[in-house]
Formats: C-alpha cells, sequence, structure tokens
C-alpha cells in the first residue's frame, strides 16, 4: 500500500499538476488510512466495503475530527481509488462507494444491542429519579423518538392500553408509535409510584417527563441524563439521546424491517433521509444472498 501511495503522490504531482499542499494533505490523510489498514482496519484495501469504510469514518470522528475534516479525507480516499482503477488495481465498486461525501458525513453512530442494554440498566434501584430515567432511556430507544419529542410528550399522548404513543414531530406532524412490553412496564411504574410525588405541588402538570415541582424536563436536561448514564455503562461519552434514535432504526433494519416502515416510525418526510441507515446492514444482505441464491 506504501508504495501505491507514493505512485498516487507522483501521479497528482506530474499528471495532474495539482498543488503542492492538497498532494501533501491528501498524502497525509491516505498515510492516516495506511496506519488504520495496518491495524486490521480491513483485509484487504484495494477492495473496501460500504462497513469497512463506515468503520474508517467511525475511527476518523472519535479520533475526534470534525465531519469537514472527516469528509476530507473520504475525498483523498476517492481521488486515491479512482488512481487505482486507472490503474487496473482496484475495485470498481470502492470509487462508487466514495461518491458521496455528504452522504459519509452523515453517517450516525450506533451502539450495538448489547450496549443498549447496558445503557439502559445504568440506573439502578433506590435512586431518587430511578424510576422516572428508567423510563425515559426505555421510551427513547422503544420509540426513536427525538430529544424534543420525548420531553414534549403530554400525558394525553400516552395510549398504555393500546400499547402506543402520539409524537409531535418536526413541522407540527404527528405519527402513531408502538411501545414493547420494557416500555410500557417502566413507563406505568414512574406514572404510577414516581411522577405522583415530583408533581405534588403542581397537580395540573401534562407533561410525562417532569423534574421536581412538575416542571416539564428540558431537552438540555435529557440530553445530561443520557450522557450521564452512558457514562456509569462504560460507553463511548459522545452517546446521546439522537445515538438511541440512530440505534433504533438500524436494529429495526437489522431485523428484517422494511424501509417505508422505519421511515414511518423515525417520522422522516424523505425515505433518503432512512436510507443513510442501510449502510450497517450490507453485509446482513450479502450474507443472506449467499445462503438462498442459487447462484450466491
Amino acid at each position: 500500500m506504501s508504495e501505491d501511495i507514493e505512485a498516487f503522490r507522483n501521479y497528482m504531482r506530474a499528471e495532474r499538476g495539482m498543488a503542492a499542499n492538497t498532494i501533501l494533505a491528501y498524502g497525509r490523510d491516505l498515510e492516516r488510512y495506511k496506519d488504520w489498514v495496518s491495524d486490521g482496519g480491513l483485509k484487504d484495501y484495494l477492495r473496501p466495503t460500504l462497513l469497512d469504510l463506515s468503520h474508517y469514518l467511525s475511527d476518523l470522528r472519535d479520533g475526534g475530527l470534525s465531519p469537514a475534516s472527516a469528509a476530507r479525507h473520504l475525498i483523498a480516499l476517492r481521488m486515491f481509488y479512482r488512481y487505482l482503477r486507472l490503474e487496473s488495481k482496484g475495485d470498481h465498486g470502492a470509487v462508487e462507494l466514495l461518491s458521496s461525501p455528504r452522504l459519509w458525513e452523515r453517517i450516525p453512530q450506533v451502539l450495538s444491542p448489547e450496549s443498549v442494554e447496558k445503557l439502559l440498566a445504568a440506573p439502578l434501584t433506590g435512586e431518587r429519579f430511578y424510576l422516572r430515567d428508567k423510563a425515559l432511556l426505555e421510551v427513547l430507544y422503544a420509540t426513536g423518538s427525538r430529544a424534543s419529542e420525548v420531553v414534549g410528550l403530554k400525558l394525553d399522548d400516552l395510549h398504555l392500553d393500546s400499547g402506543f404513543l402520539r409524537c409531535m414531530g418536526k413541522g407540527s406532524k404527528q405519527r402513531i408509535v408502538p411501545l414493547g412490553k420494557p416500555a410500557l412496564q417502566a413507563i406505568r411504574a414512574y406514572l404510577d409510584e414516581h411522577r405522583p410525588r415530583l408533581t405534588r405541588t403542581n397537580p395540573d402538570a401534562t407533561a410525562v417527563f417532569v423534574s421536581r415541582g412538575g416542571r416539564p424536563l428540558t431537552r438540555e436536561m435529557l440530553w445530561i441524563l443520557v450522557k450521564k448514564y452512558a457514562r456509569r455503562a462504560g460507553l463511548n461519552p459522545r452517546v446521546s439521546p439522537h445515538t438511541l434514535r440512530h440505534s433504533f432504526a438500524t436494529h429495526l433494519l437489522s431485523g428484517g424491517a422494511d424501509l417505508r416502515t422505519v421511515q414511518e416510525l423515525l417520522g422522516h418526510a424523505s425515505i433518503r433521509t432512512t436510507q443513510h441507515y442501510t449502510h450497517v446492514d450490507r453485509e446482513r444482505l450479502r450474507g443472506i444472498h449467499r445462503q438462498f441464491h442459487p447462484r450466491g
């Protein structure tokens, strides 16, 4: 790979006439990619998959790179793989995977199901706000709702006997989202045992999730709570309420849900937005194809 990177530098200098600073910047980006590959990031740098490249993007972001810097790295990779294709070395698909930096800027962070379980178990029995915070986390993951939608829930939005809640999304668009058994149990325990104590001085409070004195929980406070429990669970400090929304969508797709259903559950106006989650599921689809297709 070192030889290919050096040849690429020469190509940019001699045949493309690119500026020296641009060549240096691309060279640094490719050296970082080479180090990641050498550390076991992927088996064959000539034939990366979309999953491989999404892992590399996660590594860049874990290293503190901004979306703009990460996009520049991916542009350098696109140029590199385009050069390899000209030399009949690289896989044609690699260039296609890297054809849209905007897509890569929006690839979300996703927790594994095991990590989600750790997060949901982080509130401890006996803590002052255990029942409320347990219900908060369960609702975030069970519904894939945005932080603003969860803190904006009203008592009238809950339909626990039917097993769903009503969300008020962007543009005041309403949608119905099912609740699983763990979330239903957590909400009922919170409403029966904890919320009445919090709203003792404000019995007319309509918000589902409240702080002391019955005041509606704020979006900022929800972020603080999620990060608090993520730290306790030993998870990435970048975990946020939106991480649970991303994980909700990804786990549904991995389990076999169709894209249109996930779009409706997330409240996306365009299915193109929902399609950003399909990057994590390509390997599962390949496995199904190999298993069931006659020529797989």
